[in-house]
Parts: C-alpha cells; sequence; structure tokens
C-alpha cells in the first residue's frame, strides 16, 4: 500500500484526479446530520487530507489506516455514522446485500453512503472487459462475488447491477436507501492518466484542459463515463 501511495503521489495527472474525486465526495457531505465520518478501503488514499477527523479503516491491517474492519460486517454501533465514504470499493465487496444492510444499521436517518465507482457505458464496457484486470460480469443475477481475496475478488460492472439494472430489486429490498444522486463522469481523464499500473499519457498541467474537454461531453456521459458517484441517503425506518 506505502508503494500505491508513492505511485499515485509521483503522477500528477493521477494526484490531481484523485483529488478531484475526494473534492467531490467531500462537497456532497450530508449538512444538518452530526456524527463520525468512516473511510471504507483507505488503502492507499488520502481522502483524510479533505476531511478533517475523517476515521480511516481497511480490509488489510495497514498502519496507516485508523480501524481495521470488514465492510460486510462493520463494528460500528447503530445509528452512529453521519456519512459513510468510499472509493473504488464497493464493486471489491463480497456481499452488497450484506453491507446495504449493515451500513443502513450504522448511518443515521439522513445521513449518506457516497462512493465512486466504475460504471457500464457502451464506451467503458469493452474498456473494463478487455483492457482492465479486474473481471466484468454484466449478467449475473447475484449480487455476491465469486470466492477471492479481498484485492483480487471484484466485479466492475457491480455498482451498475445494484444502482441502475437492479433499482427496483434494491428499492423493495432496502427501503430506507433512496438513491439520491448519480453522477456519471471520468469518460477519459482516468485512462490517460495511466491508473496506478501504467504510464501516465499526460502531465499533470493539463489536467484542467483535460477536465474542460469531458465537461463538453457531459450530455454523453450515458454513453461515456467510466465512473459514477453515487450517493445514498438513509430515509430511516
Amino acid at each position: 500500500m506505502q508503494l500505491r501511495r508513492k505511485i499515485i503521489r509521483s503522477k500528477p495527472f493521477l494526484y490531481k484526479l484523485y483529488c478531484r474525486w475526494y473534492l467531490e465526495i467531500a462537497a456532497a457531505l450530508p449538512t444538518g446530520v452530526k456524527g463520525p465520518l468512516l473511510e471504507l478501503g483507505t488503502g492507499a488514499g488520502f481522502l483524510k487530507d479533505f476531511i478533517p477527523g475523517l476515521i480511516t479503516s481497511d480490509y488489510l491491517d495497514i498502519r496507516s489506516v485508523d480501524l481495521t474492519l470488514d465492510g460486510c460486517f462493520l463494528p460500528i454501533k447503530d445509528n452512529c455514522l453521519k456519512a459513510l465514504v468510499m472509493v473504488d470499493v464497493f464493486h471489491h465487496l463480497p456481499d452488497a446485500d450484506l453491507f446495504l444492510r449493515e451500513s443502513a444499521r450504522c448511518v443515521k436517518a439522513g445521513g449518506f453512503v457516497i462512493m465512486i465507482e466504475p460504471w457500464i457505458t457502451a464506451w467503458s464496457r469493452p474498456i473494463y472487459r478487455y483492457a482492465h484486470h479486474e473481471p466484468l460480469e454484466q449478467s449475473t443475477p447475484d449480487w455476491r462475488l465469486p470466492p477471492g481475496g479481498p484485492l483480487s475478488g471484484a466485479n466492475s460492472a457491480l455498482p451498475w447491477i445494484v444502482f441502475q439494472r437492479d433499482r427496483k430489486r434494491l428499492a423493495k429490498k432496502f427501503s430506507n436507501w433512496q438513491v439520491h444522486e448519480i453522477r456519471l463522469h471520468t469518460p477519459f481523464s482516468y485512462l490517460l492518466s495511466g491508473g496506478v499500473s501504467y504510464r501516465s499519457f499526460i502531465p499533470g498541467t493539463l489536467f484542467e484542459a483535460s477536465r474542460w474537454i469531458e465537461k463538453c461531453f457531459e450530455f454523453l456521459m450515458p454513453r461515456m463515463a467510466m465512473f459514477a458517484t453515487i450517493v445514498l441517503k438513509n430515509r430511516g425506518p
């Protein structure tokens, strides 16, 4: 994780992309609700730099995070959290049902779950299927992942499945969770950054220009987005 953190900070374009995502999460936090804020799957991230007092956590025992925990079995009191936030974590959860049940128990009425996750569109589908190391299974009827390690187990389509394809199922099973917002974005920037595994294709000085170009394509996000910011609001019992 320390190596991953070092890579992110050493790639100016990728670092600025993460900063942009973190600013978006910070801006989306609920107002009028008090309580602690918990991040799942902190790993090599640095969201705490943007949200002072954030409680960081990870499934792995990492010295730099505050808690070691399983996102499907949260050691958190009922109705305690103002918000639960995460980046690129939901599609690694082995059982989305368990997570949604546990987070509904822990997050206060009026509180949020805020996540940034891969999203499936006509543009992103072949990229995630053929140029990405994680599996893409759009047709699976289940919200659970096949057995795998905490990092190797994944389905890049899971957020799209739960919050788009199976929206009616979500509303029926978890009536207290309201899909407050789904904002589609980042059709090009992550690719240009090279992510963590590949070299950057563009210098950090061109990040704002890249964002401006993406804004010009906002009307095409339903077909071109690679990521989504998903905000769930706990309506309470």
